[in-house]
Order: C-alpha cells, then sequence, then structure tokens
C-alpha cells in the first residue's frame, strides 16, 4: 500500500508536469474569434440568462475557480487576459460551474454543502491521524476518527468528480454551439481540459489509497 502511494504521487506529479506543458504549448495558439477569457466567460454567463456572476482576474497559475458563495468565476492572469483556446476553454469550465449552481445541479450543491465541515476538520485531521499511529497501542480512538475524518475527505474527492466532468462537458457544447471555437481549436480545448480533469482523478484515487493505508492500520492494531 505504502509504495502505492508513492506511485499515485509520482503519477500525480507527473500529470500536473504534463498539464503545465499542455497549457503553455497551446497558450501560443490564438482563438481566431480573437475573445479573451475574460470576453469568453462574459459571454457564456449572458447566453446562460446568469447576470449576478462577477469575473474575477486572480493571481497565480492554475488558479481558477468558481466560488459558490459569492458567486465569482475567478481566472488566473494569463486565462482573464489570454485569447487562446485553451484560455478560453478553462473560463468556460468554471463558468460551468456557475451554470451548474444557477440550475441547482446535484453534486456541486452536495459538494458545496460538505465544503464547511471539511474546512473545519482539514486543519487538525493530518495531527490527529500522526497521533493516532503513535497512540495505536494504547488506544484507537484518535485514528478510528482520523480515519472517519479522511473519509469524508475522501468522499468529497470523488463528488468532485461528475462536478468537473460536467462542468468541461457544459463549457465544450457551449464552445460548440456559439461558434467561439472552430472545430480544431475545440480539440485543443477538450484536450487541455481532459489533462486538468486527470489531476482530480488522481487525487480521489490518491485520497481513496491513503484513506485504505491507514483503515488498515487501524484493523491491524486492533487485531494486535
Amino acid at each position: 500500500m505504502y509504495l502505492l502511494l508513492i506511485l499515485l504521487t509520482l503519477i500525480g506529479w507527473g500529470i500536473q508536469q504534463r498539464l503545465r506543458s499542455k497549457f503553455r504549448q497551446y497558450a501560443a495558439i490564438g482563438l481566431r474569434t480573437g475573445l479573451s477569457g475574460r470576453e469568453v466567460a462574459t459571454k457564456m454567463l449572458r447566453d446562460h440568462g446568469i447576470y449576478d456572476v462577477q469575473i474575477i482576474s486572480t493571481e497565480g497559475q492554475l488558479t481558477d475557480h468558481y466560488n459558490p458563495t459569492d458567486k465569482t468565476v475567478n481566472l488566473s492572469a494569463d486565462v482573464y487576459d489570454g485569447r487562446s483556446a485553451t484560455a478560453a476553454a478553462v473560463a468556460a469550465h468554471e463558468c460551468g460551474h456557475a451554470v451548474q449552481h444557477a440550475q441547482a445541479y446535484g453534486f456541486l450543491r452536495l459538494r458545496s454543502a460538505l465544503v464547511p465541515a471539511l474546512s473545519s476538520v482539514s486543519r487538525f485531521m493530518p495531527l490527529l491521524l500522526l497521533a493516532g499511529v503513535f497512540m495505536l497501542r494504547t488506544t484507537p480512538v484518535p485514528l478510528t476518527i482520523g480515519v472517519a475524518l479522511f473519509a469524508l475527505a475522501t468522499v468529497f474527492s470523488f463528488i468532485t468528480l461528475p462536478v468537473e466532468f460536467d462542468a468541461s462537458r457544459r463549457a465544450l457544447a457551449w464552445m460548440d454551439s456559439s461558434g467561439v471555437v472552430t472545430p480544431a481549436e475545440h480539440a485543443v480545448a477538450k484536450d487541455a481540459l481532459r489533462w486538468a480533469a486527470l489531476t482530480y482523478v488522481v487525487a480521489a484515487v490518491s485520497s481513496l489509497a491513503t484513506l485504505l493505508y491507514y483503515a488498515s492500520l487501524l484493523s491491524g492494531g486492533r487485531r494486535n
């Protein structure tokens, strides 16, 4: 199990590097319409009748996200000002989350409901797991609680998958129907979003493997 965790960590790192490489490569391919990421986001929101979501430029790379709490589409500078198929894809993907929110998409609602609980426990969960491992011969209680909380985080990571896949599906469908991208640009956008989705898949599988690792320690400790 420990070797599997190392392997998954390496795979995750490799996918992250590949994703960054793809984004750099595709950033050089200009969008035929010449629209910026901000303009693409604005158009997609308007086409879906959404007028209460603000589009914001945020610092960093690959920091793009939709915040349902304050209804903001946060785009990294490269995406906000970018005029490539990749920038359009990322902007449309994040707006896909805004559309999910407006349409009360079930998995997004479930994920949003879990955020407060996870935010509260995420700060001390690693310490609880570590303490639980060291205290296992004395008492299984700390590790049991840690495993239960980590199970909640693992459930969250798997609920995230349909949310992300659906946002990409909405983004690609809209970009085609609205004429924002050509068929060639669609292929670029789809490939970029596919690599981005893989990061979530690896994260979910890694979370499950880590959960099973701690659960096996707990099970072994109880038998001893």
